[in-house]
């Protein structure tokens, strides 16, 4: 639909047998090319490239005025509060929630942090080596279950500091419920951090009043899925958990003062940015909401549960293909993950790769817990798995979609869905230098 706003959209790639085909991207969850507009705002912006909040001179003076007034926008974006919330720019999600998780260990000492089967181990692995960790279960599907996160929070008596979900999960695309969430962790006593990266660029993302109960505390995400991909992420937070204590990544740039035998920090969010800030991601990353700003969340949002709906209609068709979904599109983003009976996850995305220029993903996507659960695979495998090359793990392949995809791409996608299905021991064969099991 878009597709004539994105570098790279007509891209031409050779395949096994020598034919060129159009490349399609159907691997948006990972990284989103990045909008024409944003490439030309860095262009346009070098000739000032300068130094922030060091310098004296001009370009020096533009570069920090364009710098500090991009966490505006970003508050602007979100909904967030710009007397109450302050924005933090590290490198991506997974630097902002770590970030996150230092810097609240005296806030939630000896508190519970709740995180989910379904979060990408990004919202995992970070609580789990300075926090008491408890893990909010899925269905069979691998949506969320609300009463479960319910229990646990009335279990733990009030005991729980801290929530952590993802706005929609980078395997099924579920989207959860966050408003609903924030409000039952608020009720217990709880906060809530919000795991944005494979929502934001998808669908509006609200995180409300400070003071209603359904607000949203903490909201981190990343540049490079929302089509300006050029390391940049930011953690939008409220002021005060940030103003006392140290950081734990210090240097130039987070300081009021230093002695020899004495520190003052700065004030947040500086004291939170040591080094020298990556001032022309944060100009992508500005241009890129102007730019999903200009065509409408709401419209993105819907025109992508267009595609996946048409995409599920013709997948569920494909004999030997095994969708993970529960086909509840209205409660989803443009994402989806399935297998191939007789073929690996490896062999799948390679085939599909090499012989029709589709790039797609393939494995766990660093949310191995949560796929492990939709495959339904026990205790005594999981630890069996546990040393075998990653080529002999069990997975899925996923595609995902963005607003540049179109419905002529998933045509040639569940063509060649189907001419696989169709012969499967001649693609086995063929391809038989990967693993089986």
């Amino acid at each position: 639909m878009y597709k004539n706003l994105i570098v790279g959209s007509d891209s031409v790639v050779n395949l096994e047998n020598g034919n060129e085909v159009h490349y399609i991207n159907f691997d948006n969850a990972a990284t989103t090319p990045p909008f024409k507009a944003v490439i030309n705002s860095m262009v346009d912006f070098a000739p000032y490239y300068s130094s922030v909040h060091r310098g004296s001179g001009y370009k020096s003076i533009l570069s920090s005025q364009v710098y500090d007034k991009a966490r505006d926008e970003i508050l602007d974006f979100v909904n967030g509060n710009k007397d109450y919330h302050t924005v933090i720019f590290l490198k991506n999600t997974t630097d902002c929630i770590n970030k996150l998780s230092y810097r609240l260990q005296n806030t939630l000492k000896d508190k519970i942090v709740l995180t989910t089967y379904m979060e990408h181990h990004s919202n995992m692995l970070p609580w789990r080596n300075k926090y008491n960790v408890d893990y909010v279960d899925v269905d069979s599907s691998g949506r969320l279950i609300i009463d479960d996160l319910e229990e646990k929070l009335k279990n733990y008596h009030g005991n729980v500091g801290l929530v952590c979900v993802t706005a929609a999960s980078n395997v099924t695309g579920f989207i959860n419920p966050i408003h609903q969430i924030a409000n039952l962790a608020h009720n217990y006593g709880a906060r809530i951090l919000v795991d944005g990266a494979q929502g934001i660029a998808h669908m509006p993302i609200d995180m409300k009043d400070i003071d209603t109960s359904e607000h949203i505390d903490f909201l981190a995400f990343s540049a490079h899925k929302m089509y300006a991909p050029f390391g940049i992420g930011a953690l939008v937070a409220p002021k005060d958990i940030f103003t006392e204590g140290a950081p734990e990544y210090v240097g130039g740039g987070a300081i009021e003062f230093v002695s020899i035998d004495d520190v003052i920090w700065a004030n947040p969010p500086e004291k939170e940015e040591a080094g020298t800030p990556n001032l022309m991601g944060v100009v992508a990353l500005t241009e890129s909401i102007k730019m999903l700003k200009s065509i409408g969340m709401k419209r993105i949002d819907a025109y992508e549960k267009e595609l996946i709906s048409y995409a599920i209609k013709s997948l569920i068709n494909i004999p030997n293909l095994f969708i993970y979904d529960d086909f509840d599109v209205d409660k989803k983003v443009s994402i989806l993950s399935f297998n191939m009976n007789g073929l690996t996850h490896y062999q799948l995305a390679e085939i599909l790769g090499k012989e029709g220029g589709i790039a797609i993903r393939n494995g766990c996507f660093c949310a191995q817990p949560y796929v492990q659960k939709l495959l339904n695979i026990n205790e005594s495998d999981i630890k069996k798995y546990r040393n075998c090359p990653k080529t002999m793990q069990p997975g899925m392949v996923r595609i995902s979609l963005g607003l540049y995809n179109d419905y002529n791409e998933i045509d040639l996608l569940v063509y060649l869905l189907n001419k696989i299905s169709n012969n499967i021991p001649y693609y086995q064969n063929k391809y038989r230098n990967l693993p089986l099991d």
